[in-house]
């Protein structure tokens, strides 16, 4: 083959694969169903790529190694805190029920397919895992409550490495053919691969938090610790490198006095390439007469593991949890496998088939079926199952707030006194900190970077809120979250330069103040102003006040307070009440506990019995805190 034509497959294989991403993205499905549709389209169907002849030996190294930097990115996120507060559902299923899962399938996948037993076994651990890849863009779909949301998520992160390990005993079973001796290399795997990621996450952390490797460098450094740790372990034992590369990330991410987040922001991006690559070829090695071979059996054994298998190892696995029925049916439907499926078995069939293991080869078809009949099904199936029983969320009431910087925090306590989930995120180590220590939640990263696709929880949000300084960053993050959340629920703090000229006190005499509004319509309302709206949502306080104003008042002294309205004290005595004060609506709450934003200050006008949410500074500092709110905002 000829080195330009082996170029021109890569580059088509990337430009393929980054279609698929992107297709995957505007249908908010898993991006394996895509990307294993166009290997398959790419390899048996149409024969333009044949992965074998175009890496030929190298073939099995690169997917070895592939599975390690996904298996490693994953494990960064494994922080100890957040599996503290996993419910005892989650570790049951993760345990008790993934050994039921496990045994199911394999029985029926030998008395219903013929594979030998220590052949089945293996099937039945291949299938275990289901993964966040997969398990987090059904649940923006679906959105179930978040009780099983959260379960869903927390399995998805916790089976891969469990699933892993499963495989590679009975691998080494397999291999072996004695019982004992399985037990003694199993043993010997797992003393290796712990110790060994042990010492190393150990080893890298103590290098990080002394900064023995300076900031651009870190990245790679660790990426290739991570390949040397991996060829290391499976070196000195068989297949103890994906144990090794697990326990390292787990280390790292748990690892005190160290920011990870370069590293991570590093692994997500190759990850994305590994994966793209990874399973075009793996689909593209795939025979179409190897999905003849399995027939009609294949089909029964998928119902087999769809309605048997996966409900009767949920049933023993909560069988003394708090869900009730409709909770337990949910979660016994919704179970997509993904990318360590996959993967794995891939990789452990090349090996397989290596030592003559009959029907070897039919591993990667068998699981293949499994991901995509899986992601169809239960994409299509599961927000109508939920929403019969009862277990979908009907409005989703929480907050994200983009940004966790003095301003945001302000309005996430505020939010937080009703009752409403509020998640910040910001990139600020320190912010982020701030916001824990006042009872908060918070995502530590990009709002919209590829790793909050994949963990950012947004179980039970409903609206967005962008607060960050940057105003530029805060229309990007509104274009992001506008189609899954609409133009009515995400909210945008963003000078608008027409009103620039408006005084800053929000107080105005009733006649001025009705002349202005008269003529900040007009303005507001130009057709350019309306296009530009469909890309950030609804301005807070109708575009007239930006973050550094906000900021000002509140390094004077501004506060944010609450207060009830009724007939005897309206909306009305509240402005002439607080006519010398500086006072700047934030929203209101009403008696059915709805949040209301100020998003444009001439329509504001909060009921009676509704509680009016307001950032208030007295008189006596309002002089100066306009002052330097004028000056800040001139600087800007």
């Amino acid at each position: 083959m000829q080195v330009g034509h082996e170029a021109l497959i890569l580059s088509a294989v990337g430009v393929v694969g980054l279609g698929c991403q992107w297709l995957a993205w505007r249908l908010r499905l898993p991006a394996i169903l895509f990307l294993l549709l166009a290997g398959i389209a790419m390899g048996p169907l149409f024969q333009w790529l044949d992965p074998d002849a175009l890496l030929g030996n190298l073939l099995f190294p690169l997917v070895s190694l592939a599975v390690a930097v996904i298996l490693f990115e994953g494990s960064l996120t494994l922080n100890k805190k957040e599996i503290q507060a996993v419910s005892g559902s989650v570790w049951s299923i993760v345990s008790i029920g993934a050994f039921v899962s496990w045994a199911l399938t394999g029985i029926a996948t030998h008395y219903i397919l013929g594979f030998s037993w220590e052949l089945a076994i293996l099937f039945g651990s291949l299938t275990v895992v289901t993964g966040p890849t997969v398990i987090v863009p059904l649940l923006r779909t679906v959105r179930p409550s978040a009780k099983l949301g959260n379960i869903l998520r927390w399995e998805g992160i916790l089976i891969d490495p469990i699933g892993a390990l499963l495989v590679v005993m009975v691998y080494e079973f397999i291999v072996s053919h004695n019982a004992v001796n399985s037990l003694e290399v199993f043993a010997l795997l797992i003393l290796i691969g712990m110790g060994l990621g042990a010492l190393s996450g150990m080893a890298v952390a103590t290098i990080l938090r002394r900064r023995w490797i300076p900031d651009y460098l870190q990245p790679f450094a660790v990426l290739m610790v991570v390949l040397g740790v991996f060829a290391l372990s499976n070196h000195l034992e068989s297949e103890a490198g994906l144990l090794s590369v697990t326990v390292m990330g787990m280390w790292l991410a748990n690892a005190k006095g160290i920011n990870i987040q370069k590293i991570l922001h590093f692994k997500e991006h190759l990850t994305i390439m590994l994966i793209t690559g990874l399973f075009i070829f793996l689909a593209a090695r795939i025979h179409l007469d190897d999905f003849a071979a399995l027939g009609v059996a294949a089909l029964i054994l998928f119902a087999v593991m769809q309605l048997v298998s996966r409900p009767i190892s949920i049933l023993i696995a909560t069988w003394r949890s708090g869900l009730d029925w409709r909770e337990k049916c949910f979660l016994a439907w919704v179970a997509p496998r993904g990318i360590v499926a996959a993967s794995i078995s891939s990789l452990f069939a090349i090996k397989l088939t290596d030592y003559g293991v009959e029907n070897a080869t039919l591993l990667v078809p068998l699981t293949f079926m499994v991901i995509i009949g899986t992601v169809v099904l239960q994409s299509a199936s599961a927000r109508p199952i939920a929403k019969a029983l009862h277990v979908a969320e009907v409005e989703p009431r929480g907050f994200l707030l983009i940004g966790a910087n003095r301003v945001a925090q302000a309005f996430g306590q505020a939010l937080a006194k009703y009752d409403r989930r509020v998640l910040l995120t910001d990139s600020n180590w320190d912010y982020v900190s701030q916001v824990r220590m006042l009872g908060l939640d918070a995502y530590y990263g990009n709002p919209i970077s590829s790793h909050a696709e994949d963990n950012l929880n947004l179980i039970g949000i409903g609206h967005v809120v962008a607060l960050t300084a940057d105003q530029h960053f805060n229309m990007m993050a509104c274009m992001r979250f506008l189609e899954d959340f609409g133009d009515e629920k995400v909210h945008c703090l963003q000078k608008n330069k027409r009103s620039a000229n408006r005084p800053k006190n929000f107080q105005q005499s009733e006649s001025s103040k009705m002349e202005s509004t008269r003529r900040d319509s007009s303005k507001r309302d130009t057709d350019k102003h309306a296009v530009a709206q469909q890309y950030h949502g609804q301005l807070l306080m109708g575009g007239r006040v930006s973050y550094s104003q906000l900021a000002s008042l509140m390094s004077q002294g501004a506060e944010v307070r609450h207060t009830k309205l009724s007939e005897a004290f309206s909306y009305q005595d509240y402005l002439a009440h607080h006519q010398q004060n500086y006072l700047q609506p934030l929203f209101y709450v009403t008696g059915d506990r709805d949040i209301v934003f100020c998003d444009d200050l001439d329509t504001f006008l909060p009921p009676n019995h509704s509680i009016v949410v307001a950032m208030i500074l007295e008189s006596n500092d309002a002089a100066t805190a306009t002052k330097h709110a004028d000056i800040n905002e001139r600087e800007q």
